[in-house]
């Protein structure tokens, strides 16, 4: 499994300075902030997010997802389009939102965070393990880990691009946006490297948090709506199983709810995780036939009304809580 490791981004980017962050959400279509010397589109929240705390009153962030809305699902009106073309820099995610790929070209200046985020778990890997393809189930969670990572030999098709819920793997992006923002903004170059690294702080902290408290579980099998948490579960050592696949669109097969089912009474699985934004039906099926418990536990995809806390930190922290009771840590 890859480590990287979040003291070493904030150590590149070190500084006792205040941030000048804003966790303030930028409307669909927003008009550029007064003052701002950077109009960045973004495509999904945990990139706003991210814009938002490195370039504060400097940055004028547009988000193309709306809340409430699924960022799979993003499809661009002429409106967004005209966004992107006339943005100063458009961030995004290359293969998670196909219809922003195909305007990306349209952006003068662009930042695909693929390789910053190190994409490094296919779809398959975090959608079939210990399931489908094959039972994993009385192998520990290192184990479990570096099988979800290292299958070889057959197509896994496209990555799994939830890169954002493990901090380390966001940590990277942010320091990265703090740079890019560097390069095209030189005059508030400090300014944005010293948000970047308050930010970065705070995720090493968070970071800290699910590590120290991840380790005390009991149970290390990770049943959720959808497979949106395989790097989060890859960092802290967690075997994650999918009621349904990488998009929550994707129904399962009655085979499928079937051998999850099954797999959560084999491993005498307690608790199984639905989310914010998506029905948490199959999730309810597969508990009601177990007996086991529905908790949440959110992507982080956007942000609505219904999200367990107000921003990124805060959520993580609810989804930290909702680890610890429902897999039985210290």
């Amino acid at each position: 499994m890859l480590r990287l490791a979040v003291p070493l981004v904030a150590a590149a980017l070190a500084t006792s300075l205040a941030a000048c962050g804003s966790d303030s959400s930028t409307a669909d279509g927003a008009a550029k902030k007064d003052g701002a010397t950077l109009n960045v589109v973004t495509t999904f929240y945990p990139l706003q997010h991210a814009a938002e705390r490195v370039g504060g009153s400097t940055v004028s962030v547009t988000n193309l997802t709306k809340p409430g809305a699924d960022a799979h699902d993003l499809e661009l009106k002429p409106k967004d389009a005209a966004s992107i073309q006339q943005s100063s820099l458009l961030i995004y995610l290359k293969g998670f939102q196909p219809s922003v790929d195909a305007s990306a070209s349209s952006a003068p200046e662009s930042f695909d965070v693929s390789s910053t985020a190190n994409l490094s778990l296919h779809a398959d890997d975090v959608t079939k393990v210990g399931v489908d393809a094959h039972d994993h189930g009385d192998e520990q969670g290192d184990e479990h880990g570096d099988e979800q990572g290292d299958h070889e030999g057959h197509d896994h098709g496209i990555y799994d691009p939830h890169f954002w819920l493990d901090p380390v793997r966001y940590a990277s992006v942010v320091a990265a946006i703090g740079e890019r923002f560097s390069k095209q903004d030189p005059k508030n170059a400090s300014r944005y490297r010293s948000s970047a690294a308050t930010f970065v702080k705070e995720l090493t902290s968070l970071d800290g948090s699910f590590s120290s408290t991840l380790a005390t579980c009991t149970s290390r099998e990770l049943v959720t709506a959808h497979t949106a948490f395989g790097y989060l579960a890859d960092r802290y050592k967690l075997h994650q199983v999918g009621v349904t696949a990488i998009s929550p669109e994707q129904e399962p097969t009655p085979g499928r709810l079937k051998a999850v089912a099954d797999y959560v009474r084999k491993h005498k699985v307690t608790t199984i995780y639905t989310e914010v934004l998506t029905s948490p039906a199959v999730a309810e099926t597969v508990a009601k036939q177990t007996g086991a418990k529905v908790a949440l536990l959110d992507p982080l995809e956007g942000l609505t009304d219904k999200s367990p806390a107000k921003d990124y930190v805060s959520v993580m922290k609810a989804n930290l809580q909702a680890l610890k009771k429902g897999q039985s840590c210290r």
